[in-house]
C-alpha cells in the first residue's frame, strides 16, 4: 500500500447494573509506528500521585534533618554551658538503697538548690570543698514511677537537723561544711530516700530567663514592696530585676522565709506554665534563647546531661501544670538553738509520713490527704 493506513479500535463495555464505568476506553494506533496514543488517564494520575509522594517524602526528610540539627545544637549548648558537679554524691555505702523498678521504671528524686552567691566559693561548694556558701532554696522534686505527676517539697533553709559528721545545725550549713555531697547525704538521711540527680541554680539566671520568656506570671498571696518594686496580692507579671527581687525578698514579711518560699514556689510555677505553653514550645528561637541564657547559671551532676533531660522530657510528655504540686515540709515553727541561733523546728511526725509516702511512691496521696495541692 502506498500510504499509511490508520485504524481505530474502540472497546465498548455495555452498561449493566453490576458495573459502573463512566467512560469508554479508546485507543488509536498508527500501523507504521506501532505506537499507542494517548496515554491512559490512569497512568497519568499514577505519575502525578507518585511525584507528589516523592515531594512530600523529601519535605519530611528535610524537616527531620532540620529538627535533628536543632535538637543536637540545643543539647550541645546545654552540655557545654552547664557546669558539671564532679562529686555530687556521698560514698555509696552511706546512702539509702535504690528503689526497685516498677514495670521497668523507678520513681525519681531530684535535689534542686538555689543560691544568691557567686564566685570561687560557689565552685568549691559544688565540688565538696568546705566554703562560706549557703543554699537559700532547697527542694526535693519527686517524680513517680508512672510519670503522671511531679511533686516538690520545699525545705526551709534554717531547718534544724542532724548533719552527718557535724552534729545539729541549720540545713543550709551543710553546703558550707561539706559541699553538695554533704547536702545530699543530709537530705537523704532526713527522708531515708536516695537522691538520683542534683541541680543547683544561681538566682542571677532568673533575670535572663524571665526576659527570654517575655515575662513570667506569678500569683502572690500578699501585697508587698521591695525598693522601687511593688507586688499586688493576686496576679503579677514579672521580668528581669523585678523577678529577682520577688524570689529574694524575706524581710518584708512577718513570717520571713516562709513567705519567701511561697514566692519562690509561685515563681517556679509561673516559669513552668509559661515554658509549657504551646506558643513557647513551638517557637525554636524562644526555646534556644531559654537554653542559652539560663544554662550558664546551672550546675548539675555528671549524669544529668542533655540525653537524660531529653529522656525525662519524653517520659513526662503527658504532664501539665495542673499535674504538678508544690508544698513546704511542715514544721513546728521557729525557735532558738542552744547556741542562740534563730532556727526552724522540725516536725518528726510530718517527716515520718512523707518518708513513708516517698518509700511507697504515694506522695500524691499524702498531698491530697493534707490538701497541699496548692501549697501550705
Amino acid at each position: 500500500m502506498g500510504h499509511a493506513t490508520q485504524w481505530s479500535a474502540r472497546l465498548v463495555v455495555s452498561k449493566k447494573p453490576t458495573l459502573n464505568f463512566k467512560e469508554h476506553m479508546s485507543f488509536t494506533f498508527d500501523t507504521e509506528t506501532n505506537k499507542r496514543e494517548p496515554e491512559p488517564r490512569s497512568k497519568k494520575a499514577s505519575a502525578k500521585v507518585r511525584n507528589a509522594l516523592l515531594c512530600v517524602a523529601s519535605l519530611v526528610l528535610v524537616a527531620a534533618l532540620a529538627a535533628g540539627t536543632y535538637l543536637f545544637t540545643l543539647a550541645q549548648t546545654y552540655n557545654s554551658n552547664t557546669e558539671k558537679i564532679e562529686t555530687a554524691f556521698p560514698e555509696d555505702g552511706t546512702r539509702p538503697e535504690k528503689q526497685t523498678p516498677v514495670n521497668g521504671r523507678s520513681a525519681m528524686n531530684i535535689l534542686l538548690m538555689g543560691s544568691d552567691s557567686l564566685g570561687v566559693s560557689e565552685i568549691d561548694a559544688e565540688r565538696g570543698t568546705p566554703s562560706d556558701q549557703r543554699s537559700d532554696v532547697m527542694m526535693l522534686v519527686h517524680i513517680p514511677a508512672d510519670r503522671k505527676n511531679v511533686y516538690s517539697v520545699s525545705l526551709m533553709r534554717d531547718l534544724w537537723v542532724a548533719i552527718p559528721g557535724h552534729g545539729e545545725a541549720k540545713l543550709n550549713a551543710a553546703l558550707a561544711l561539706g559541699g553538695v555531697p554533704l547536702v545530699v547525704q543530709t537530705v537523704e538521711s532526713i527522708f531515708n530516700q536516695r537522691i538520683d540527680h542534683v541541680a543547683t541554680v544561681n538566682f542571677e539566671g532568673f533575670k535572663g530567663l524571665t526576659e527570654a520568656l517575655g515575662g513570667v506570671p506569678v500569683t502572690s498571696n500578699v501585697a508587698f514592696s521591695v525598693g522601687t518594686y511593688s507586688y499586688a496580692a493576686g496576679p503579677n507579671m514579672l521580668s528581669g530585676e523585678k523577678a529577682l527581687a520577688f524570689v529574694r525578698e524575706r524581710h518584708a514579711f512577718a513570717d520571713g522565709d516562709y513567705q519567701r518560699v511561697r514566692n519562690q514556689q509561685a515563681f517556679i510555677k509561673g516559669v513552668i506554665a509559661k515554658t509549657m505553653n504551646a506558643e513557647t514550645l513551638s517557637n525554636p528561637v524562644t526555646v534556644s534563647n531559654l537554653v542559652n541564657v539560663f544554662s550558664p547559671f546551672v550546675a548539675v551532676d555528671k549524669t544529668l546531661d542533655a540525653g537524660a533531660i531529653g529522656s525525662l522530657a519524653v517520659e513526662l510528655k503527658g504532664v501539665r501544670p495542673q499535674d504538678m504540686s508544690m508544698f513546704t515540709l511542715p514544721t513546728r515553727g521557729t525557735g532558738t538553738s542552744a547556741d542562740g541561733q534563730s532556727i526552724v523546728i522540725t516536725d518528726p511526725n510530718a517527716i515520718q509520713k512523707i518518708s513513708a509516702a516517698l518509700a511507697e511512691d504515694k506522695l500524691g496521696d499524702y498531698i491530697a490527704a493534707n490538701n497541699f495541692q496548692n501549697g501550705n
